[in-house]
């Protein structure tokens, strides 16, 4: 039989495979190369013997099944679509590592007490669709039926045409018909690339999660002023609002820096900025700036105090400057524990089998911050991976992540329900 080591090397392999498309790879939401994804992944679990189903939504569940089926099970699990031109490893090295778990549980002659099932959800990355996890969420019946209208960014149509071109059950999920029900599962654990740069800095190959930050952001913000001539208008006769736009970011920064300093982490991103090309030009003095704001961090204090900050700054710029300064809507997600008892199990496992581990938080969103949300018991296994990710060069050494496969099939083997306290 294939070791887990192969499997997760072949398997990364064929998605990388593909979903080419230089630079990295691309793997769209509801698109030919999530689909494409999802159909690699349903094969490998198929020649496992595992149990697969699909839901509503197309989130894909993969069963192998436990001594004691009337027991809550274990899930594991995350993406398989990636940004445009993005890594290979984002969201894919969990749904495989999932899978390798199996191959080791069989390579060491195991049958988990309970069912253990690797889902790969639908739609992560929120570069598709603003919106935060739409595929855990509407497996779990809680997806708000106003965002089956909210369009792709590429194509500009709607998160429920693209579900139903693909085959998928829209009015079940509008509805709210769930497949994930939280009395069902002992726990949920999310493996993932580490996104930043800290496992790799303290030379440790795995981290486990202790939160998962919230945030908010606003996609469509825009300062209006007034467009003129550069060389005629005066400093005082003007409505810049390219400064007043500048102005708000070093003022931001000024404010984020200030809570560094008293060690209260966050982060704040304006990471889309551009004038109309039909009105900007060299000789003119600019009218209208349009930019995003991401903000992110593991309070809801800490987010309702820059919220605060960036509308008083907004305020301030206006009046000083004669612009209007409007964030249009707000796309937020809330902060996440993780389970204590699951981090404890992890920890005391990890050092059973001699494996360095971190605690740490994680800045970004994953479906399981959706899954605690739920009310599930939910944990994080971070693997080191170096440049980070959403770029093409992501690199993740397997062997990290066969480590991380490794502490999973031994979490796979515990009676997670009595641990848990979730025995129905």
């Amino acid at each position: 039989m294939e070791k887990s080591s192969d499997l997760v090397r072949r398997v990364l392999h064929s998605l990388h495979e593909s979903s080419a498309d230089s630079p990295g790879v691309t793997r769209d939401a509801y698109g030919a190369g999530e689909t494409a994804a999802h159909a690699i992944v349903r094969a490998e679990a198929v020649s496992l013997g595992a149990e697969v189903s699909v839901d509503a939504a197309g989130n894909l569940f993969m069963t192998l099944p436990g001594t004691d089926r009337s027991l809550p099970g274990f899930m594991t699990g995350s993406h398989l679509d990636s940004v445009p031109h993005g890594g290979n490893f984002d969201g894919a090295a969990g749904v495989i590592a999932g899978l390798a778990a199996m191959v080791a549980l069989r390579e060491s002659c195991m049958i988990p007490p309970q069912d253990f099932t690797v889902v790969a959800f639908r739609a992560e990355e929120a570069a598709w669709f603003p919106i935060s996890y739409p595929g855990s969420m509407a497996a779990l019946g809680k997806l708000d039926p106003d965002l089956l209208n909210v369009p792709r960014s590429d194509t500009g149509r709607s998160l429920a045409a693209h579900m139903a071109e693909a085959g998928f059950d829209v009015d079940a999920v509008r509805h709210g018909v769930a497949h994930i029900r939280p009395d069902m599962v002992a726990a949920f654990v999310e493996v993932h690339i580490e996104q930043g740069p800290v496992l790799v800095g303290r030379n440790i190959p795995v981290g486990l999660v202790t939160t998962i930050n919230g945030g908010f952001r606003h996609m469509n913000a825009t300062v209006t002023g007034e467009w003129a001539h550069s060389g005629a208008t005066p400093f005082s006769y003007r409505q810049d609002a390219a400064l007043a736009f500048a102005e708000l970011v070093v003022g931001l920064n000024q404010w984020w820096e200030s809570q560094e300093v008293v060690g209260i982490p966050l982060t704040i991103t304006f990471g889309k900025v551009w004038t109309d090309p039909n009105m900007h030009a060299g000789s003119r003095v600019a009218g209208e700036v349009q930019f995003s704001v991401d903000v992110r961090a593991g309070s809801s204090a800490v987010l309702a105090a820059a919220a605060d900050q960036l509308s008083a700054a907004a305020t301030s710029i206006s009046s000083a400057r004669g612009v209007k300064i409007a964030f249009g809507s707000r796309f937020e997600w809330s902060v996440e524990e993780m389970d204590s008892r699951l981090l404890d199990r992890m920890e005391q496992l990890a050092a059973n089998i001699c494996l360095p581990v971190l605690r740490m938080p994680s800045g970004a969103g994953h479906d399981a911050a959706a899954m605690a949300a739920a009310g599930i018991p939910a944990g994080m296994i971070f693997v080191r991976n170096t440049n980070g990710s959403h770029n093409p060069d992501e690199a993740m050494d397997a062997e990290d992540l066969d480590r991380a496969v490794a502490l999973l099939a031994l979490l796979a083997s515990t009676p997670l329900a009595a641990l848990l306290d979730r025995s129905r």
